[in-house]
Formats: structure tokens, C-alpha cells, sequence
């Protein structure tokens, strides 16, 4: 796999990194080795603070509730302005602070942080502010599961209540920045496909509602904390009620009355992000961002062909293992058809998950000595997004632990969710895979907040799925059908190389990308549809899974064959784990220092 070449100090190795540093401390002594230390940190802590800023819906996420009652209109010409400006004076500043004179945990600071703003400065180049609405997320979506009181914005105080009237009328200033963005991209052709606007209209039209006390935004009201005195209850109750009637209804209807009218009409038939203008640079762009390394689509689309390849291989092992006469395309059909491995009613679903959260618990210390202090819960995906949403997801608990991750369970369609699919994916979801990752990296408090907060897709979702290939080591897996079932969601991770490139680098259609799926898979039409028209939304997501998988496999492997028998799975785990989600070139600097540094000491220990 390639790595990013970047800037010269990303170039430079950890190791050998680390080693001119502390000649060049020794050199400029410890009081300049010192005071760029502190600037570095001051730094970095005076850029998040300004970040929060302009985005008060992040350090809602983060747990600071200074900003709860803002929602920024982020796709204005203003505010990207303003976080333009922002990261070409932080990238300035970081660009003045001698690298040379910092080791370890700094160190990755200041390159993660410099590679950073490097990758936003470039994707101001792209109209993403131009397509604010889509039908797998964007902030109509988004505000939603905010305001139902069941996702990041507390509803625990009388503050709290009175901060989100405030977002209610930064909901409906972003909404007429929308559409005013999206007449724009009409005019310029940026614009996008029908198939994903027509799915998004009917998630619009369900927030549109002449009566205020059947919308979600009713339900904290609903739901009230007893402790409330009379007078706020009956002001809030009234305040809510008006302004879901006459500020977020008005706005959903505005946005899905210019949608249907307006820009559907106009939207195009073609699905890949390279049929926009610069739509091969855009996309080449997020490929490299996503991805975090220098690979290109068409070397990607070579390494999906080759894993669907390989993977159909031990699948075809383990039909033959369990006596199936047929081929593997008819293994495929029998698997999705059989009732035995499916649900009739989606709360057995969700409690088959609960059961499995027990078990797979129990197991994780085989192979782990690093777990997180917060707790997870399983939940279904609310009704108002299910028709559209994956098969499942996870969603971060806040930093001060005051609720649990949750674990989203897609019931819509139970037809479409296999049993033989629920480890793999709980191990993915949860434990050990994203609840792991995301909650251990946030209890990281000795970093500094950019990173215990920031996310890299490769690293993250590929976490995600390297975790879904230990359930061996763990001692689940051991039912073949669940065995094939960890093969078809890796199946899935390596068509996904296939299809995302194919729609946005090779032209392909989204009939092509159902075709191609079904005929080296298994799925049902259910998901099938929402994952191809999930990946013509947000181009190059979907390779980060397989991507960010294969290159932890990878160190693992290098990490195996350096250490032999000294090689300890807890450590290497921990060592991945440890410093939060990190792009994968600077990943593997740092795993070359865990492995350079073990093999030291087994060799200091046979000596």
C-alpha cells in the first residue's frame, strides 16, 4: 500500500523523526526545547477554541455546552470564509513551530495537526456547500435526531430547553442558505442526482406536520424533567409549540416545497461525483482525504477485484463445509430466504443484540488489556430515517459519561436483517470495534482536544472492520452460518472498493452498481438499494473501511514477523488504540516505533 508522500515532515519517518529530534534538543538545549513544546500546545488549544466557535453543533458533540443555543449556517458564504481564514492562519503558525525540537506525543501533534489544515485548505477548492442536502444525512437529517431529545443536545435543564428554541431559528436561517446554495448549484451544474432527492422528499414531508404535539421536535416536551416548576413548564410548552408550528415546520416545508418544485426537476441522471465540473479532481481529492493515503482510484478499484476475489474463495470453503450442493450464488439465495434466519418482529432483533453485548463482553479480555469506562446500549433507528439509514451504526455517549453509546439497530425490512449477520456486526458497532475506538479515544484526556476529538474515516471504520476479523480469536464465529456471515459483511467492505471508484471514476450507473452487487453477494433488494444510493451520497466514505482494515492488518503482520514469538496481540491492540485515531501514514510510523522499540528489548533480553 502506498504512502502519502506530504509535506517534508511528514516524509520523515517516526523513528528517524524522533531521533533528529532529540539530537537537535540536545543540540538547542532545553529551555528552547521547552518553550516550543508549550507553543505548540498553546496552539493547538487556541485553534480548537476558536473551531468551537464556528461550530457550535461540534462542541455539543465534544460536551462543551457554551454554544448549545447556536447552530451555525456553515454553507454561507461568511462562515466559510471565516474557517478558511482560520485554518490558513493555524497552518502558518504551526508551520513556524521547529518540529526538529519535539518528540513523541508532540511530535504526532504537530504533524497530524499541520496535515490537517493542509486537507481542509484544499477542500475549500470544492463546492461541497453547493449539495447541502442529500438523503443519507446532511443537517436536515441531523437536526432531527437533535431535537428529539435523544441525541447530543441535553434536555436536562430549563437552559437547555431555551438553548434549542434559539437552534430552532439557526435551523431555519440554514435552511434559506440551502436553498439559495442550491439555485446556485443549479446555475452552475452543480447539482444532485434525482435518485437521492426523490429519497430525501419524503424525509422532509415527515417533519411537516399542522400539529405541533405529533412532531419530534414535541418530544422533550413530552418528556419534561418533573423537576421543572409550573410557570416554565407552561412557557416552554407554549414557546415550543409556536415555534415548531411557525419556525421548523415552515422551514421543512420551504425546503421540501423548493425540492420537489424547483430543483428536482432539474436534478441530473447521472450519479458519479466525477460528472460535476472538476468532478475527477473532487473526487480524487476525498479519496485522499478519506483514505489518508496517496492511492488512486483506479489502484483502489484493483485491490476491491482481488479481496472480492479472494474472499468468494473462503466462502466457497465454508459451503462446501457445511454440505450445500449448490453454487455459491445459490448458497447466497438459500442463506437470504431461509426463515430460519430471520426475525418476525424486530424487538427479538434487538434483544438477539443485548444478548450478544453480554457474551461478546465476556470474551473481549482474550485479546485486549485496554477497554473503555463507558458503557454502550442497543436501540433501533428512529422511524423517521429507517426506509434510508444502514443496516446499523454507532453513536459516541458525551465525554463526561452522563449517557452511554448507543448502538443503532436498523429493524425496517426485518427480511433484509440475517441472523447470520449480528456478529460480525456487533463486533464492528460496538465491542470491540467502534464503542472501543471512539470511547476509549475520548477518555484520552491527557491529549490535546483536537485529536482526543477528531476522527480519521480510514482509521476509525477501518478499526471498525479489523475488529470484525478477530471474532475467531475471540471464540465467536464458531457457527459456520455466522462465519460466512463475517465474510459477507468483508465481502461487502471489498465490493465497496469496486463500486464507490466505479461510480465516481469509471462512470457506472447505479443499475450497474445493483447488477455487480448481486452478483457476487448476498443482499436483499432492501439494502442493496440503500448502500449503492449511500455511496452516490457521500463519495469515497466507503472506502475507508477496507482501506484503513488492510493497512492495520498489515502492521500486524509486519509487527508478527519482526517479533516472532514475543509478539503480544494485548500490546499491539493497545498500541493502535492508545493515541486516539491517527491518519494511517503517521499509524504506521508510529507502529514501526512500537515494533523498533520490542524488538529492542528482546533483543537486550537474549543478549
Amino acid at each position: 500500500m502506498t504512502r502519502r508522500s506530504g509535506p517534508p515532515a511528514a516524509r520523515i519517518p517516526l523513528l528517524l523523526a524522533a531521533g533528529i529530534s532529540i539530537l537537535a534538543q540536545g543540540c538547542a538545549g532545553p529551555d528552547r526545547a521547552a518553550a516550543e513544546r508549550e507553543r505548540l500546545r498553546a496552539l493547538v488549544e487556541d485553534y480548537f477554541e476558536e473551531y468551537l466557535k464556528l461550530n457550535p453543533i461540534f462542541a455539543t458533540f465534544v460536551g462543551d455546552d457554551r454554544y448549545n443555543d447556536r447552530l451555525a449556517n456553515d454553507i454561507s458564504p461568511e462562515h466559510r470564509e471565516q474557517s478558511l481564514s482560520l485554518e490558513r492562519r493555524f497552518l502558518e503558525e504551526i508551520e513556524a513551530v521547529d518540529a526538529s525540537l519535539l518528540v513523541d506525543q508532540d511530535l504526532l501533534t504537530h504533524q497530524i495537526f499541520r496535515l490537517d489544515r493542509q486537507r481542509r485548505i484544499e477542500a475549500f477548492r470544492y463546492p461541497d456547500h453547493l449539495l447541502p442536502v442529500d438523503q443519507f444525512g446532511g443537517v436536515p437529517n441531523h437536526f432531527a435526531r437533535l431535537g428529539s431529545g435523544e441525541s447530543i443536545h441535553p434536555f436536562r435543564t430549563v437552559k437547555d430547553y431555551d438553548d434549542f428554541l434559539a437552534r430552532m431559528s439557526g435551523f431555519a436561517i440554514w435552511v434559506d442558505q440551502a436553498i439559495a446554495n442550491m439555485r446556485e448549484g443549479l446555475e452552475r451544474g452543480v447539482v444532485q442526482p434525482r435518485v437521492l432527492m426523490e429519497k430525501a422528499l419524503p424525509q422532509l414531508a415527515a417533519h411537516v406536520t399542522d400539529d405541533p404535539q405529533q412532531s419530534l421536535f414535541h418530544r422533550p416536551i413530552d418528556r419534561m424533567p418533573d423537576g421543572f416548576g409550573e410557570a416554565d413548564r407552561r412557557r416552554l410548552g407554549d414557546a415550543y409549540e409556536a415555534a415548531i408550528r411557525d419556525t421548523v415546520v415552515s422551514a421543512y416545508a420551504r425546503l421540501h416545497a423548493f425540492v420537489r418544485d424547483e430543483y428536482l426537476p432539474r436534478a441530473r441522471s447521472t450519479v458519479g461525483l466525477d460528472a460535476l465540473p472538476d468532478g475527477k479532481a473532487w473526487y480524487a481529492h476525498r479519496v485522499r482525504t478519506i483514505t489518508t493515503t496517496d492511492l488512486t482510484p483506479g489502484a483502489i478499484h484493483d485491490i476491491g477485484l482481488r479481496e472480492v476475489a479472494r474472499i468468494h474463495g473462503e466462502m466457497e470453503r465454508i459451503r462446501a463445509a457445511v454440505g450445500f450442493e449448490g453454487d455459491l450464488h445459490a448458497f447466497f439465495d438459500w442463506l437470504e430466504t431461509d426463515p430460519r434466519f430471520y426475525f418476525d418482529d424486530p424487538e427479538e432483533l434487538l434483544n438477539g443484540y443485548r444478548e450478544m453485548k453480554a457474551r461478546i463482553n465476556g470474551l473481549v479480555p482474550r485479546l485486549f488489556d485496554i477497554f473503555p469506562r463507558a458503557d454502550y446500549e442497543v436501540r433501533a433507528v428512529e422511524a423517521f430515517r429507517e426506509r434510508s439509514a444502514s443496516g446499523a451504526s454507532y453513536q459516541s455517549g458525551p465525554p463526561d459519561g452522563s449517557r452511554p453509546g448507543v448502538f443503532y439497530v436498523n429493524t425496517y425490512d426485518l427480511s433484509a436483517r440475517p441472523s447470520w449477520a449480528m456478529e460480525s456486526l456487533s463486533l464492528h458497532e460496538a465491542a470491540p470495534g467502534h464503542h472501543f475506538q471512539r470511547s476509549i479515544q475520548r477518555e484520552l484526556e491527557a491529549l490535546p482536544r483536537f485529536r482526543r476529538f477528531g476522527t480519521y474515516t480510514a482509521y476509525v471504520e477501518g478499526w471498525g472492520l479489523y475488529a470484525e476479523s478477530l471474532g475467531r480469536e475471540l471464540g465467536v464465529y464458531e457457527d459456520p452460518y455466522q462465519h460466512f456471515g463475517a465474510l459477507a459483511a468483508e465481502l461487502w467492505r471489498a465490493i465497496r472498493l469496486v463500486v464507490d471508484t466505479g461510480l465516481h471514476s469509471k462512470g457506472w450507473t447505479r443499475e450497474e452498481v445493483l447488477d455487480y452487487m448481486d452478483a457476487n453477494t448476498s443482499v436483499g433488494e432492501a439494502r442493496a438499494v440503500s448502500e449503492a444510493e449511500r455511496y452516490i451520497a457521500i463519495p469515497g466514505q466507503a472506502l475507508a473501511y477496507k482501506i484503513g482494515q488492510l493497512r492495520i492488518a498489515e502492521l500486524r503482520a509486519r509487527a508478527e514477523e519482526r517479533l516472532g514469538d514475543r509478539f503480544d496481540v494485548k500490546a499491539f491492540h493497545r498500541a493502535v488504540l492508545e493515541d486516539g485515531a491517527l491518519p494511517l501514514d503517521v499509524l504506521s510510523g508510529k507502529i514501526d516505533r512500537f515494533i523498533a522499540g520490542r524488538a529492542e528489548g528482546v533483543s537486550a533480553a537474549g543478549s
